[in-house]
């Protein structure tokens, strides 16, 4: 008996017809070049400014239109419909970037301009004018954030393992619900309350490093605890037992076991919370003050801040302006600096202390 069998064209698969690959973005390029004719038209009728936001919007309309009606007659009704979900999704991630990449641009154009040796070896003292520098206020970024780090990190890892490994009953859940209270506390009501514990025992207007560091320790301890407990729910409970088997100690098994297996995540969430809070402003003016000198002591005195630093020289803008202004976004983009090395540091030491680097 013959067996007869078909060939099967270019554009079908077992699952039924598809479209080539280059067709989406045919589409595209020939929607984009369709709305850019459309709206210099209409510039050009009505005398206005060619508006690219309106080209862009239009253009994304009719892409996602044409290939939705085109993926339906070709591939069918479920492929279409996968079709115009993910062009959802992609225009949904590329406007949600648009924030993100202009203030990048913004900052970096503006910033660029008084990156320069002053501004990283001098401080603001005696300086009414052009000059000086943020060098007071990078120290106390970082030694405001060091410290805030210090106190929260052991007090939310504690308190994530307790959850996780010993907690049961009424007080884990009271512990569970003030920290999901304390995550959304207003960055002020954090500086006004370390500020009101200070202030009882060593008087009124009180103005320290260390006050800044307990007001920005209230804000990230909240989520130091989550990201460290979502982290340890995330370990195998075999890896538990495996230990306990062997007869290990709960407390050993934790400390070998169950930390390095989540360091990574661990990692990542004390770094959230750093970057949460180091760009704070509200809780250091009231806590920290500004000062235009060096202060390497936490417990003496006045402390700058850089996101105080970018808020005085914005508001206090002195003669000539421009020179305030140039100091102020030099601050900001160094601040996004620091981020981002403090986030590569993170990766850095979560790939080092991760249990498959150690194999």
């Amino acid at each position: 008996m013959a067996i007869i069998t078909r060939p099967v064209s270019a554009g079908s698969t077992l699952a039924g017809n598809r479209l080539p690959r280059p067709v989406p973005w045919v589409v595209l390029v020939a929607s984009i070049a369709a709305s850019i004719a459309l709206f210099a038209l209409l510039a050009a009728a009505s005398g206005s400014a060619f508006s690219i936001v309106g080209t862009a919007v239009v253009a994304a309309i009719l892409s996602l239109a044409v290939i939705t009606g085109i993926s339906a007659s070709v591939e069918g009704r479920r492929q279409a419909v996968d079709r115009f979900i993910t062009g959802l999704v992609t225009g949904a991630f590329l406007l949600a970037m648009v924030p993100l990449v202009s203030v990048a641009i913004t900052v970096v154009g503006n910033g660029l301009a008084r990156f320069d040796p002053e501004f990283f070896a001098y401080s603001m003292r005696n300086v009414t004018g052009e000059g000086g520098g943020a060098l007071h206020a990078m120290v106390g970024t970082l030694m405001i954030t060091l410290a805030a780090t210090v106190i929260s990190v052991p007090l939310g890892l504690l308190t994530s393992i307790y959850l996780v490994e010993y907690g049961r009953g009424r007080l884990a859940r009271a512990i569970t619900f003030f920290v999901d209270v304390m995550t959304g506390i207003p960055s002020i009501v954090a500086g006004l309350f370390a500020y009101a514990a200070f202030a009882l025992i060593l008087g009124p207007g009180v103005r320290m490093g260390i006050i800044g560091a307990v007001a920005l320790s209230v804000l990230m301890i909240p989520v130091v605890v989550r990201s460290s407990e979502e982290m340890l729910r995330l370990v195998p409970n075999e890896l538990r037992e495996a230990s306990y088997a062997l007869g290990v100690p709960k407390w050993r098994t934790i400390v070998k076991v169950v930390l390095p297996t989540s360091i990574a995540g661990i990692t990542t969430g004390v770094m959230l919370a750093i970057a949460r809070v180091i760009g704070e402003t509200a809780p250091l003016l009231i806590t920290a003050g500004f000062t235009a000198s060096m202060n390497y002591n936490l417990f003496n005195d006045r402390m700058q801040s850089l996101p105080v630093y970018v808020y005085t020289q914005f508001a206090n803008q002195g003669n000539p302006g421009w020179a305030f202004l140039e100091r102020a976004w030099a601050a900001a983009l160094a601040l996004i600096l620091i981020v981002m090395l403090l986030n590569l540091l993170a990766r850095l030491i979560a790939r080092w202390f991760s249990p498959t680097s150690r194999r």
